[in-house]
């Protein structure tokens, strides 16, 4: 963690404190007037309370060319994506792919795709059907519940340090419920007014990113509960693939590709728009390599869905593998991280809120 970029934040913050201009703005303001002083660990937590709604700093009077020169945006999401390196498992690849997240993920998918589509022309035909007449069951589980495991491992070690670090107590189902529901409906992307944020236009309130990052998390569910439906099929149903498109699994999994891959195209749109002047440009590659990474695995899946009939099938086959295998690896070091920090600090606000209650 910087130790300038942490000094900054505090600094920042006890002027907020001082100030309180802002408290009604998000759940950041409470949580900083709630304290008179501020450990690392606390800064780290207000850092992944921020959802980078950006309204406190079109409205504060502190910004520069006042001398106090104040950007708590931008502070606070140098800290927060300085946290998740700092936790992260392993440690250092976290701030390699924040700098070059684009050109990483790129080059991942289009290397695993290349090697998916080695690997098919050397092997003999598989025993199935769909996709599974290009590659079996077998090899696919081998292959990605590994890449899916380990990642997740990753990020569990690194919350555990996380929690660590922000004092946070044992996790009541009342606090989870309140982090849940707030993250579920996106409730700190709406302004502290409800009119939404001004992480588009300056003084312009709009809901547009918080609609984006909607269509994203559902999206994403979806397909995670289609997944997850065939897997149950599969094991417990003896009903492997393909399914009909009336199938649960195409029934849930459709709709979420397509809701994923119009939010992110949205979330990108909405972050070309946004003042770069608010944000540490450093992290730029890495935010636009995960949204491209996400877009690139719903879009080559709902291909499959489409278009992958036929001899057209290996190649879109190899490069939708390619993707969901880049995704998983690359989870624990790109800004899908940020989903579990964020849920982490929103339960951590639960406590601290009925510790003070």
């Amino acid at each position: 963690m910087s130790i300038d970029a942490i000094g900054e934040a505090r600094r920042q913050v006890e002027i907020c404190n001082a100030c309180r201009y802002c408290e009604g703005y998000c759940a950041v303001f409470p949580a900083i007037t709630s304290q008179r002083s501020f450990l690392d660990g606390d800064i780290q937590q207000l850092a992944n309370l921020c959802h980078d709604c950006r309204g406190c700093y079109y409205a504060c009077q502190y910004t520069a060319p006042h001398e106090f020169d104040l950007n708590l945006p931008k502070a606070l999401g140098q800290v927060r994506r300085d946290s998740w390196h700092q936790y992260s498992f392993p440690s250092g690849f976290g701030a390699v792919f924040q700098k070059s997240g684009l050109a990483i993920s790129l080059a991942v998918v289009i290397g695993f795709a290349f090697v998916f589509w080695i690997a098919r022309q050397f092997a003999a035909s598989a025993d199935g059907q769909g996709f599974y007449a290009v590659m079996s069951h077998g090899l696919m589980v081998a292959i990605f519940l590994p890449a899916f495991l380990l990642p997740l491992f990753s990020l569990m070690v690194g919350l555990r340090r996380y929690w660590k670090a922000v004092e946070g107590a044992p996790v009541s189902a009342s606090h989870l419920m309140s982090a849940m529901h707030a993250a579920a409906r996106m409730k700190h992307l709406s302004g502290g007014h409800g009119e939404g944020c001004n992480f588009e236009d300056e003084d312009r309130f709009s809901n547009a990113r918080r609609w984006w990052h909607q269509l994203v998390l559902y999206g994403f569910l979806l397909c995670f509960v289609a997944t997850s439906s065939a897997t149950l099929m599969h094991y417990l149903l003896s009903m492997p693939a393909p399914y009909a498109w009336y199938a649960l699994p195409k029934l849930l999994g459709v709709p979420g590709g397509i809701a994923l891959s119009v939010g992110t195209v949205g979330m990108l749109a909405v972050k070309m728009k946004s003042d770069s002047a608010l944000s540490d440009q450093r992290f730029y590659g890495g935010e636009v390599g995960f949204i491209v990474l996400l877009f690139l695995v719903s879009t080559t899946g709902l291909g499959l869905y489409w278009f992958g009939d036929g001899d057209w099938l290996g190649a879109w086959l190899a490069v939708h593998l390619g993707s969901v295998l880049a995704f998983f690896l690359l989870m624990p070091y790109s800004k899908m991280a940020h989903g579990f920090y964020r849920m982490a600090a929103l339960t951590r606000d639960a406590q601290r809120g009925a510790e003070h209650s």
